[in-house]
């Protein structure tokens, strides 16, 4: 049971938010990301996520007034989208539905991360993390296993039956399966340690090959659990922190009672290859990634590793679309490698909204590098501010982001 007073709170905000979603400029949003996404780009794109939500309050704006755990995560969504939508839009999409996930059991990897971790701010969840090394000897390696995925259909069913309780009339209650992606070496960075797995690249090559190809055979396996089991979500609108918008997806055939992979997006990544050379980068990665991503329609690849002096290794990744470009790159020569074959997914650093005091002056030139490298080598190009820890509690910062991001790319 929902209480009335929870219910009233959800629909007054459901409501709010289906009259933004009826707006004209999201179809028109809609449309400008279906052209990037197909390589045609109308303009460059923008969106803002990853943010410090517990620094961004405005006026009691994301202050939760349900008491219900369920009611709880509904009224974070639809502040957070209401929120969005007043202080910083960009180019992201109100959409005309409240999204609920299944509820899906996952009995996960077979070993667990042991780590000891660092908070500086108690109210910000960026914490640093030391992690123990777990897997040290072919014995650990085995303990890795498929993790069984299984639909707890009667949860599923009581959250869908609870949120068309709440806004039935309001807004529309879209049920959600499983968007995986696929990040092995990250996995791996938090079962053993950063050096550790460094140095057994190069000290022992063949137990870090045996390794990494344990984890991506049961990421395949749980892969083949989603579709056997129809798990697996459909009509995505993002990918990795980006709009997702596309007519290529789904595919034909297409069964939205047991999507395929091969109708929704993936992404991937080797964030901890940010040290290693291409020729590495290569040998450990591409071979392991390759059957996970030609089951998928659509690629994001990279995320705050530097990708630009391995792009011709990336070009062996088949279905690849968007290619990360992180604060940490050369962007002159990622664009000259991209060209106009993928998307520079370009990520402006967030520590422009760190220091003690904001220089917007300094973003804007920041941003008109990109949007001029870019336009001077023909890329398609979206703008991703994430990973911002902090605003120094002064929110009004990434809004001010937002304006001189929209004029730089001519919105």
């Amino acid at each position: 049971m929902v209480s009335a007073q929870d219910r009233d709170v959800l629909r007054r905000l459901g409501s709010q938010v289906a009259k933004i979603a009826a707006l004209p400029v999201q179809k028109e949003k809609i449309r400008l990301w279906k052209a990037l996404n197909s390589l045609k780009p109308i303009r460059p794109m923008v969106m803002i996520d990853q943010m410090p939500w517990h620094e961004m309050d405005v006026d009691g704006e994301l202050k939760l007034q349900c008491t219900d755990p369920f009611c709880k995560d509904l009224e974070t969504q639809l502040r957070r989208t209401l929120y969005r939508w007043k202080h910083m839009p960009a180019d992201f999409v109100v959409m005309p539905f409240v999204e609920v996930s299944k509820v899906i059991r996952n009995s996960g990897w077979g070993i667990e991360r042991h780590e000891q971790i660092s908070v500086l701010d108690p109210q910000n969840d960026v914490v640093g993390h030391a992690f123990i090394d777990q897997i040290t000897t072919d014995a650990d390696i085995e303990k890795i296993h498929t993790p069984q995925v299984d639909l707890d259909a009667a949860a599923t069913a009581a959250a869908e039956e609870k949120a068309h309780a709440i806004f039935d009339g309001v807004i529309d209650v879209r049920m959600q399966g499983m968007l995986p992606w696929v990040s092995p070496w990250d996995i791996i960075t938090q079962l053993r340690n950063p050096e550790a797995l460094l140095w057994d690249l190069a000290d022992r090559p063949e137990f870090m090959h045996r390794l990494v190809k344990r984890l991506m055979d049961a990421a395949m396996g749980m892969l083949d659990q989603l579709e056997d089991k129809g798990l697996l979500g459909s009509d995505m609108t993002w990918i990795h922190c980006t709009g997702a918008f596309t007519d290529e997806l789904p595919k034909p055939g297409f069964n939205p009672a047991k999507p395929r992979a091969k109708d929704i997006w993936t992404f991937g990544m080797a964030q901890i290859f940010s040290t290693v050379s291409p020729a590495t980068h290569d040998e450990f990665e591409i071979a392991y990634y390759i059957p996970w991503f030609k089951r998928f329609g659509i690629v994001y690849y990279g995320c705050c590793e530097p990708v630009d002096d391995r792009i011709h290794v990336i070009r062996k990744l088949p279905n690849v679309r968007k290619i990360s470009m992180s604060p940490w790159v050369n962007q002159q020569r990622g664009a000259t490698e991209i060209g106009r074959d993928y998307v520079f997914s370009r990520k402006p650093s967030p520590a422009f909204l760190a220091p003690d005091a904001f220089n917007p002056k300094a973003v804007e030139e920041d941003l008109r590098q990109t949007v001029q490298v870019c336009r001077q080598h023909g890329c398609p190009l979206e703008l991703i501010l994430k990973d911002i820890s902090t605003v120094r509690y002064e929110p009004k910062r990434l809004w001010e982001w937002e304006k001189i991001a929209m004029k730089a790319v001519g919105a």
